[in-house]
């Protein structure tokens, strides 16, 4: 497991764009279909935008049609957490960064991967490093 990082909402607020802070911190959801991520189909790593916590590999990436990047697995088993979800009126399981605790999204039981498993994330709580091919 990741050693943990806390910081004050203060601090958050001076590091992370509103949104960002909107949605991590106070577990919000951007706009379906909106995201920047949402169609990116480049080779690389998904990392938490608050910590830089490595989340999810590209290759794990598929068009869910459902608005937000979605994944079948996270990294490993250390890079996120799990935490039930009773908001608006469902109940869900939300994903969260190990590192830092940021709401990145929710899990569902509806993947094509081996554990059929689908990771619903909110493209506003990644940021991409690309994977560089020159680099051997």
């Amino acid at each position: 497991m990741p050693e943990k990082i806390t910081k004050t909402e203060e601090e958050w607020k001076k590091i992370l764009t509103p949104e960002q802070y909107q949605v991590t911190r106070q577990k919000g959801t951007e706009r379906a279909f909106t995201g920047k991520y949402y169609k990116l189909d480049d080779d690389g790593i998904y990392k938490c935008i608050c910590c830089g916590n490595p989340l999810f590999k590209s290759d794990s990436k598929f068009d869910a049609g459902c608005g937000w990047p979605s994944y079948t697995n996270p990294i490993s088993e250390d890079s996120v957490i799990y935490e039930e979800d009773r908001s608006h009126g469902m109940i869900r399981t939300e994903v969260k960064c190990a590192k830092c605790d940021a709401h990145l999204g929710h899990v569902f039981d509806d993947g094509p991967g081996p554990e059929g498993q689908r990771f619903c994330i909110n493209s506003v709580a990644v940021d991409f490093d690309k994977k560089d091919d020159s680099v051997k």
